[in-house]
């Protein structure tokens, strides 16, 4: 491959628990007939381990000291989509990476992040009182995912094919059926 021609991803996934980044980014990838990389699975990957024991055994910390390796790390290499970590965008130096490309924040009302996620899964910084913990988790990060995005799709009541519809459009790749 060329050196001198850098591949960016095509889109960065963004989004709260629960807001569909696994799923959309999965299908946008499809679609655009890219890969697709999944920040988490990439850190679970590293690390040998769910996200829920490296959080048991070594804390939040490192963590995302992992999360922060694999987002610039795929933020270099990837040229497909890029779902990112919840939590992903609190890292100053991610904000300011996430600067040079589109990113899609895929926006979500609580009532359906709470269906979605379910409350019972093993998301680390859940634990305790779930409802309340993904309740302050949206209103701290709201601001950041509206900050980064290039594109805001929101995803509440509409089809996973509704939202990449939605997405591509946005993004400039899709014609028909566009707004």
């Amino acid at each position: 491959m060329d050196e001198s021609a850098h591949s960016a991803p095509k889109a960065v996934i963004i989004g709260p628990p629960g807001a569909g980044k696994s799923t959309i980014g999965t299908l946008l990838a499809e679609r655009l007939d890219v890969d697709f990389v999944d920040i988490d699975i990439v850190v679970e990957h590293r690390a040998g381990k769910p996200i829920g024991d490296i959080f048991l055994d070594e804390g939040e910390e490192e963590f995302r000291r992992l999360e922060r390796a694999a987002v610039a790390d795929a933020l270099r290499e990837a040229s497909g989509v890029v779902a990112l970590g919840g939590g992903s965008v609190l890292d100053e130096r991610t904000r300011a990476d996430l600067a040079a490309h589109a990113v899609v924040y895929l926006q979500v009302d609580f009532a359906d992040a709470v269906k979605r996620v379910g409350l019972n899964q093993a998301r680390p910084l859940l634990a305790g009182n779930p409802r309340a913990r993904l309740k302050a988790l949206l209103e701290e990060r709201l601001p950041i995912y509206e900050g980064l995005a290039t594109a805001t799709v929101n995803t509440t009541g509409y089809h996973p094919e509704e939202i990449v519809d939605e997405i591509l459009a946005a993004l400039g790749n899709h014609t028909a059926g566009s707004r």
